[in-house]
């Protein structure tokens, strides 16, 4: 039996239509209604907005296989990609089976561009700190020392939590690492392995009316104290 269905109204403009049909005189040798095209279109695009599966145009299907048989052709054994598995999905229609075995390929995840904005302030900030620091003498970095209290005994940049900012370390272990950005940072841990997001905000805070200013020279011993002073 099928399943019961209910009519409803639906108005689309002029241009809208014109698209319907070309699109439905595209499938199946120009043999869908109207209404037929307005369902199977519904379908792709609840389709294409699940995160439960993945998609692949006509296009892309064509490119896997052609990469299978070119894989084939060069006796490549175990390639990463698993152009194999990728033709079988295709071949059985198993789209849900990528998200499922190729996770770090095939997932939803999408970098907060706020997220991004505060690693790279917060990369920005540290570099100055540590260059800084770096230079001063041995009597400045006592008098930091006694005026910041252990933080100020070893000026280095901690990182970020890798357990509540997992994904702020990952972006500045990209930014490091794969871009070769704040190459100061580079080979490090980065996981401080407690959470730094608030201190480093307020750090920032005290930071951003000094970067404005730092053209041709660094942080001074002052500077370094007052940054370091606030509670992480």
């Amino acid at each position: 039996m099928p399943p019961k269905s209910e009519r409803f109204e639906l108005r689309l403009d002029e241009e809208q239509l014109a698209r319907v049909d070309a699109w439905a005189k595209q499938q199946r040798g120009g043999g869908l209604s109207r209404a037929a095209a307005i369902r199977e279109l519904i379908d792709i695009g609840l389709s294409a907005g699940s995160s439960r599966s993945v998609r692949f145009s006509d296009g892309e299907k064509m490119l896997m296989l052609m990469m299978g048989d070119i894989f084939k052709a060069l006796k490549i054994k175990d390639p990463e990609s698993n152009p194999q598995f990728l033709a079988d999905v295709i071949y059985g229609g198993h789209y849900w089976a990528p998200k499922w075995d190729m996770q770090g390929v095939f997932h939803d995840h999408v970098d907060n561009p706020d997220d991004v904005r505060h690693v790279v302030d917060v990369l920005d900030m540290w570099s100055f700190i540590e260059e800084a620091y770096a230079g001063f003498t041995a009597v400045e970095k006592k008098k930091i020392a006694e005026q910041v209290g252990p933080l100020g005994e070893s000026v280095q940049f901690a990182g970020f939590d890798g357990n509540n900012e997992s994904n702020q370390m990952s972006i500045a272990r990209f930014l490091v690492e794969k871009m070769a950005r704040f190459s100061r940072f580079k080979n490090r841990d980065l996981n401080s392995h407690y959470p730094t997001y608030h201190g480093y905000k307020r750090m920032f805070e005290r930071f951003e009316p000094m970067r404005t200013k730092l053209v041709g020279h660094g942080l001074s011993v002052e500077q370094v104290i007052t940054l370091l002073q606030m509670p992480a």
